[in-house]
């Protein structure tokens, strides 16, 4: 790394220690830094300046880790996997935060994770004023997993990782990257749907 991205790396640290300070230690959280940095460097079709992206997945682990270690909390996590995470799951889980907020805590990830979103449903989102423009597709983390009360696939297949005690939900969601606009709409709208009936299993009304 740069001089530029280290100062950038220790103030990512400081930052993560401060959200977590009382559930982790120091020691705890850079060397989560450290792997999340191994993995993303380690994934050559990211595109994204790599400081930004390893903070977001340190603390998407650390947050489902401090589920874990609180008993899930008092409120819901759920995991939206699909093979890019650039399309589908990223709209499911704009679609949870948008409409759930801070009652769900909600993560997203893929098994052969893309370069980039793919910029149509950001697009799509975008038209019915949800930005899910600084989302990145990322690899699922074992942190993550475990620490989910639902895991929501779609279309990873044999890829997705099966934990015993896990509520799973398979969602049969065409692809986006070959649909015109029209059908991409179809799907946003359909992933909403499905979104919301999720959430009233979960207790959580939109």
């Amino acid at each position: 790394m740069t001089s530029e991205e280290m100062e950038l790396m220790n103030g990512a640290v400081e930052r993560l220690q401060l959200k977590f300070e009382g559930l982790f230690n120091s020691e705890t959280i850079e060397r989560c830094v450290e792997d999340s940095r191994q993995k993303l460097a380690s994934e050559a079709t990211i595109s994204m300046w790599l400081p930004v992206l390893i903070e977001r997945l340190t603390n998407d682990r650390l947050t489902g880790l401090a589920r874990l270690e609180s008993s899930a909390g008092a409120r819901p996590g759920v995991l939206f996997l699909c093979d890019h995470n650039a399309g589908r799951s990223q709209m499911a889980a704009g679609w949870m935060r948008h409409l759930a907020g801070d009652r769900v805590d909600v993560f997203s990830g893929g098994s052969s994770p893309s370069a980039d979103s793919n910029r149509r449903v950001v697009e799509t989102m975008a038209e019915v004023g949800i930005d899910i423009s600084n989302e990145y597709p990322k690899p699922w983390t074992d942190e993550v997993m475990r620490g989910a009360d639902v895991i929501v696939t779609m279309g990873c297949g044999e890829a997705c990782p099966i934990l015993e005690g896990k509520r799973y939900v398979d969602w049969d969601i065409p692809s986006p990257r070959r649909l015109n606009p029209d059908e991409l709409a179809e799907v946003r709208d359909d992933v909403r749907t499905r979104v919301e009936a999720l959430m009233a299993t979960l207790g959580v009304l939109s």
